[in-house]
């Protein structure tokens, strides 16, 4: 009877031992997708951008073609604090910049951009339209250019307190800055 007993501990034990030879080997193969995966997300292509081909920006006064006051002022501030946190640029004078960033601000617009039930407004858009371009001053060439880039922002008004339209432009000109700059230091 000891015997069998013991053969059944026997059993059990080399069980255990597969089991827990599995467990091992599924969680160095889980371990290893993993760190396999991860990896991806810091490599990187090289790309001829303007971040690496350049070293210097110059980014003057946006030009303003709507009726809304202050707003070349607000946006040229976003799009130098943009580059300015992406690092991949230096911002100095057109007289020492290796590029230079010209845009003009062609359109600003605010519209309904849906209703509750009952057909109240409920949120509105804002849409503000640049011609934006990227001028490689020794060649006196553009690098990009773009005549109709959008950035827009939504602000709910049926909130409380409701939000404003100075958020909804302040949305919009955080994403005019994040796509500009992403198109003159990105490329896929």
């Amino acid at each position: 009877m000891e015997k069998l007993f013991i053969k059944g501990l026997v059993r059990k034990v080399v069980i255990l031992s597969k089991a827990k030879d599995l467990v091992v080997i599924y969680f160095t193969l889980f371990i290893l997708i993993l760190s396999l995966t991860s990896n991806c997300g810091f490599y990187s292509f090289k790309s001829t951008t303007a971040a690496t081909t350049f070293k210097t920006i110059a980014i003057p006064l946006f030009d303003n073609q709507t009726q809304e006051y202050g707003i070349r002022e607000i946006l040229t501030d976003s799009i130098s604090n943009r580059f300015i946190r992406d690092n991949s640029l230096k911002i100095t004078s057109e007289s020492q910049a290796e590029t230079i960033l010209r845009g003009t601000i062609t359109k600003y617009e605010r519209a309904v951009y849906t209703f509750d039930k009952t057909e109240i407004v409920k949120e509105y858009i804002v849409r503000i339209y640049v011609k934006v371009a990227l001028e490689n001053v020794k060649a006196k060439k553009n690098e990009w250019e773009q005549d109709n880039l959008l950035g827009w922002g939504v602000y709910n008004v049926t909130l409380t307190p409701p939000e404003t339209e100075e958020l909804g432009k302040a949305k919009a000109i955080a994403k005019l800055a994040e796509d500009i700059v992403n198109k003159t230091v990105k490329s896929w």
